[in-house]
């Protein structure tokens, strides 16, 4: 199942001992329900399948774009006609990659996950950056949005360099996603395309204190920079659980392959106790809301681009999983058929979760700046006390 969410709770001094004589509660397993502090930033409530960003469900937030939701977790506002016309000039002009790091992608081996190479050429990219260790909260904004920019030619260009393909120049006529879309695929696409992955970015621009993000705040809060926040957090969304469920979605598709076999495959793959993934989440209790939308898309990639048989398989998969497990189906699961019929390769899907999710990891780590204390939880011990020390010749 995809774990992609954990949110989490300590109640700790300031050298991270309890407060008061009783003994704290064991937590769950994985923090779960634990609360690990406050947040302006995103509304999460599972129960009732609400997700918003400052305020703004994803459901109104999809009609516009994603360079107003990232300028919405940056900046805590929606911006305005000029506000955004300012912020997406600066995003064109964020479009580059330091010559040194061009040269250290086209050196990268072909045959390393690109989320490996996502890690490795930001960590990189931070070496290049006169502001890097600039702690100020202009500078920081102003390294946020150049990670950003930067990504999806990062991404674009890994592939670009293990197939043998030129890099091609980023046009500043086209917005966000469709300027991603072209490095990656070589060519422009139509307006109905752009919006559908415009919208996707959208929605996995934030989730909260989810393993990566969590992950970016801790290290932020030590006041390391925030090329090492955003560079950590790269390395737990790398993480199956966390980001790569929809990866593995589109291989099931794929050996299922026709849906009048999706039923038995599926039923076949749960008596042999295989995880299925794509469906349940930490969080929701009800439809993850971000599915709303990916299913849509799903369907309608199917349309257009003559292979239906795609989205006819995930349906019949999520209402079999549904009846029979009653999990819902999560941001993962029709994602990776929307993705695959763009013509996206499969190993490409978590970093494209970067690619958004980044803007989400920056307006955290600006958040955990603004209003720091280093984030130091409790272990509850669990191994044995009281031990009695010998020297090597007595220990049997």
């Amino acid at each position: 199942m995809a774990e992609e969410h954990a949110v989490a709770t300590l109640t700790s001094s300031k050298d991270g001992q309890h407060n008061g004589s009783s003994k704290p509660a064991a937590p769950k397993g994985g923090l779960e329900d634990v609360v690990a502090g406050q947040s302006s930033i995103c509304l999460l409530d599972g129960k009732r399948g609400i997700l918003a960003y400052r305020g703004y469900d994803i459901h109104d937030l999809v009609k516009g774009s994603f360079e107003e939701t990232a300028y919405l977790l940056l900046y805590s506002k929606l911006p305005n006609s000029s506000e955004l016309s300012e912020f997406s000039a600066k995003l064109v002009k964020s479009r580059s990659v330091p010559q040194q790091v061009i040269a250290r992608i086209k050196e990268m081996p072909r045959n390393i996950h690109p989320m490996a190479a996502l890690r490795t050429l930001v960590s990189e990219a931070g070496l290049y950056d006169t502001q890097a260790e600039d702690m100020s909260s202009a500078a920081n904004l102003e390294k946020s949005i150049r990670m950003i920019g930067m990504f999806p030619l990062l991404v674009a260009y890994y592939d670009a360099s293990r197939n043998g393909r030129e890099f091609l120049k980023p046009k500043d006529s086209l917005g966000h996603a469709a300027n991603f879309l072209y490095l990656l695929l070589g060519k422009e696409q139509d307006a109905e395309i752009v919006k559908m992955f415009d919208s996707a970015l959208i929605l996995h621009a934030d989730h909260e204190f989810n393993a990566s993000t969590f992950t970016g705040r801790c290290i932020a809060a030590t006041l390391s920079d925030i090329y090492s926040a955003v560079t950590g957090a790269i390395g737990a969304l790398k993480g199956p659980l966390h980001g790569g469920a929809n990866e593995q979605v589109m291989k099931m598709l794929l050996k299922v392959g026709d849906p009048k076999k999706a039923k038995e495959w599926i039923t076949d793959a749960l008596a042999r106790k295989e995880k299925v993934m794509g469906f349940g989440h930490r969080v929701y209790r009800t439809e993850d809301p971000r599915a709303t939308h990916l299913r849509k898309f799903s369907e309608r990639m199917g349309e257009r681009t003559g292979q239906p048989q795609w989205f006819e398989m995930s349906k019949t998969i999520e209402q079999f999983i549904l009846e029979e497990k009653h999990l819902y189906s999560n941001v993962d699961f029709y994602s990776a058929s929307t993705y695959y019929m763009m013509g996206i390769p499969l190993d490409l899907y978590t970093p494209i979760f970067a690619i958004s999710r980044v803007s989400g990891w920056t307006a955290h780590c600006l958040e955990q700046y603004a209003n720091n204390r280093i984030i130091r939880p409790m272990a509850e011990y669990t191994g044995p006390v009281d031990c009695v020390w010998k020297p090597a010749s007595e220990r049997s």
